[in-house]
Formats: C-alpha cells, sequence, structure tokens
C-alpha cells in the first residue's frame, strides 16, 4: 500500500539508482588477470566509483587514471581519479585524456586495459583532433547543449572532433587486450555512443557530423570545418577487437523500480527506457497515456505507476535555470490540469538534472495550487525554461548529490484510484 506519494515515488527512484550501483553491478563482469600488466582507464561520471569497484574486488596489481565530473571522486588507492568539467569540456579533461592515452601505448599482447566508461564520458574524455582548440571544442559544446540534438547526434560529432573516441583508445591500446566495462545512458544501449565509444569501432562518417551541425545551423570556425572535410578524418577501416560488457542499463534500473511497485502493491506499466524526444512533448504524450489509460482501466481502484526511462532534450529559448526533467515534469503537471490522486517524479540518476544541483523534482495533485499562492505562474515559467525556478520556489526539487552512476532519466507517474 502507499501512505505517502511522495516518500513512495522518491524511494522509488532511490532504488532504480542502487540497480545502477557500481558496488553491487560491477564485480561479475571482470575479467580473469592478465600475465602481464593491467592498466585502468576510464570516464564518465561513475568512472571514480567503478575504479574503487574494480580495486575492492581485483585479484592482482593494477594501476591506472580515470577522469569524472567535478564532485564524483572516490577513494581509490592504486587509481589516479582527476575531476574535470563536464558538460562543456575543461583544460583538466584534456590533460587527463592525453595521459591516459600515453598509458595505454607502448602494450604488450600479454597486458589488459581495463576500460570503464559511462555517461558524460564524451565531454570528459575531451582531446581535440587536429588543429582545434578546447574553447572551439567549448563552444560547439555549448551551441549542441542549447540546440535540442539528441545524445547520438551530438556524440557522433564529439567523435569526429577527437583524437581519442571513436575507437581511437583501442587503437592505440593495441596489441593489449582490451575489456570494456560500461554503464549505459543511452536510448538502445549502443556501445558506440555511450561515452562516444573510445573502445568501439565507428561507423559514422565526418560527413555524418558535418550533416548534423549544419542542420542545426551551427556556424563551424576554421580549424572544425578544415578537419571534418580533410582526408585524415576518414573512418578506420579496422580497428582492434574489444570486449565490451554492460554491467547496467536504464531497463535495469526500470525493473528494480517496478519491483519496488509490487512489493507495495502498485502495479507498474514499463512504457521504455529508450524514450526520447523534446521534454514538452514527451510529456503532453504522457499525460495523454495516463488519462487513456485511466479512463479504460478496469481494475478499480487499484493503483498503478506509469515508469519511463531515456533521455528528452530541451531547446533552450528562454533564459531560466532548466534541467530537461523539471521541464519535463512542469509540461507534464500542466498537461495532466489538476489531476487528482496523480503523483509524478522525473529525476537524472546521475543526481544532476542539466546543470543544476538538482537529480530532479516531484509534482503533486496541489502543486498548482500552491503556486498560485506563491504568486507563481507555471505556463510563464515552461515558456522561459525554467523548471528549476518554479520547483525550487516551492520546495519540491529532488536533490541527492552526485550518485556516481548514470543510466539516465527516470520517469514515474503514480495514479492512486482512490483519495488517500
Amino acid at each position: 500500500m502507499v501512505d505517502d506519494p511522495q516518500n513512495f515515488l522518491l524511494t522509488l527512484f532511490e532504488k532504480a539508482v542502487e540497480a545502477a550501483n557500481p558496488a553491487h553491478c560491477l564485480p561479475k563482469y571482470l575479467p580473469d588477470p592478465p600475465k602481464g600488466r593491467t592498466i585502468v582507464v576510464g570516464a564518465g561520471k561513475a568512472a571514480a566509483s567503478m575504479a574503487k569497484a574494480v580495486e575492492d574486488h581485483w585479484q592482482g596489481e593494477l594501476e591506472g587514471l580515470v577522469v569524472t565530473r567535478y564532485d564524483h571522486g572516490a577513494d581509490c588507492r592504486k587509481v589516479e581519479v582527476v575531476e574535470a568539467a563536464h558538460p562543456v569540456p575543461d583544460k583538466k579533461g584534456i590533460d587527463a585524456a592525453r595521459r591516459i592515452l600515453t598509458m595505454v601505448e607502448g602494450l604488450g599482447k600479454n597486458d589488459l586495459v581495463l576500460c570503464l566508461i559511462s555517461g558524460g564520458g564524451s565531454a570528459l574524455l575531451a582531446m581535440p583532433a587536429g588543429d582545434i582548440s578546447l574553447v572551439e571544442k567549448q563552444e560547439i559544446n555549448r551551441k549542441l547543449l542549447k540546440s535540442g540534438a539528441p545524445i547520438d547526434q551530438m556524440n557522433t560529432v564529439r567523435k569526429h572532433l577527437s583524437a581519442i573516441k571513436g575507437g581511437r583508445l583501442a587503437v592505440a591500446a593495441h596489441p593489449a587486450r582490451v575489456v570494456t566495462l560500461a554503464i549505459s545512458d543511452v536510448p538502445g544501449d549502443d556501445p558506440a555512443i555511450i561515452a562516444s565509444g573510445p573502445t568501439v569501432f565507428d561507423e559514422t562518417t565526418p560527413k555524418n557530423a558535418l550533416d548534423i551541425l549544419n542542420f542545426y545551423n551551427i556556424e563551424l570556425p576554421d580549424s572544425i570545418a578544415r578537419h571534418l572535410n580533410s582526408a585524415a578524418t576518414k573512418p578506420f577501416q579496422s580497428a582492434p577487437e574489444s570486449d565490451f560488457r554492460l554491467i547496467a542499463t536504464p531497463q535495469n534500473s526500470l525493473d528494480a523500480a517496478a519491483r519496488y511497485c509490487l512489493d507495495h502493491r502498485v502495479r507498474p506499466i514499463i512504457l521504455g527506457d529508450a524514450i526520447e524526444g523534446e521534454a514538452r512533448d514527451v510529456a503532453a504524450q504522457m499525460a495523454e497515456f495516463i488519462r487513456e489509460f485511466r479512463q479504460n482501466d478496469l481494475s478499480g481502484d487499484k493503483p498503478f505507476a506509469v515508469l519511463s526511462g531515456g533521455e528528452t532534450t530541451v531547446t533552450v529559448r528562454g533564459n531560466g535555470r532548466g534541467g530537461r526533467n523539471a521541464e519535463y515534469l512542469l509540461a507534464l503537471g500542466l498537461a495532466l490540469d489538476h489531476a487528482p490522486t496523480t503523483y509524478s517524479i522525473a529525476c537524472d540518476t546521475d543526481g544532476i538534472d542539466g546543470s543544476e544541483n538538482n537529480a530532479g523534482a516531484f509534482w503533486g495533485p496541489l502543486t498548482q495550487l500552491r503556486a498560485a499562492e506563491c504568486g507563481l505562474n507555471p505556463q510563464v515559467l515552461l515558456d522561459n525554461n525554467d523548471g528549476y525556478g518554479f520547483f525550487s520556489k516551492l520546495g519540491d526539487l529532488v536533490i541527492t548529490g552526485p550518485t556516481r552512476t548514470n543510466v539516465n532519466d527516470i520517469r514515474a507517474t503514480l495514479v492512486l484510484q482512490q483519495e488517500t
């Protein structure tokens, strides 16, 4: 039973995040130690916690370096942890990427490169190709983030502006064995998209990257235009094979959330782990589904929860403090229009919604009434991309701090058929 809907949804989110905790999900995927050296490298919001899990369960010697977002570090003894900027790369990320590339060069066939990859790795493992400058790459990242481009398109561009992503790390490590342990934060769990696939053969081309940039009308500096049009940036004809192992996925976390629902006699309805689209459009579709399901539900007063994962996008037109989950939830609440006994949560499993300090937010049946009492106009704030401002003023932000994992967003709407 559900006595406290808000606490129920917050705990559901915690269960989803816990399913992707490297301390629990990583150890069983570790390879056997090699005859030679073991070099641990990696990048992403979970990189440090993954390195800690490796250290805690590894039989033998190891060394290495991983790069993670600021404030996402872990207490590792043998693997160095560097913190750098995300989502726009900085010099610390570039320096770490160069050191990682140097570490894996010159290894032999008896050595092992254990690569730990998770969401955020594209920005953190930043090593501009050719004569592209850090400032130029930062500006392209900012423009892509505001464009509304989905993650697969963003990472296609990132791969072709990089000297380490798109399989280039695996090429540098040859002939050493490469085993990649990955936590997926992308729809479809495509290894070539997670952190832009530093150890995965890339089938996209520089022309694909150019087409994406042109589609979003992103003006290119001469260095980037020259690089993408250069014969030197053609994709590899072949690349060393690597052993790629997914240790956590968005579906794993949705399944954990569904089990929590069943334990509390709430019927879970999973709509999918790879839902993409403009946040407010996805919210409108979700509201329509909830209304139709409730209207046609034959189970009487049994509560149900609609669960989904994936990554929405926001085309930024205002100047508010947004976050895709806050934007989605604000749009959903408006679309549901005072729906009674209906409660929603939308959070990013890494604990950071966009660039703010919250994981997401909570919406309940009284949210609009409380907003009116505070003089808040939800539609005006939505139009200004200021979901954060709306929920902050109501005290309904979900703040977890860095979770040190990342399997994308978890969205849940709990519908109680009777008043509680």
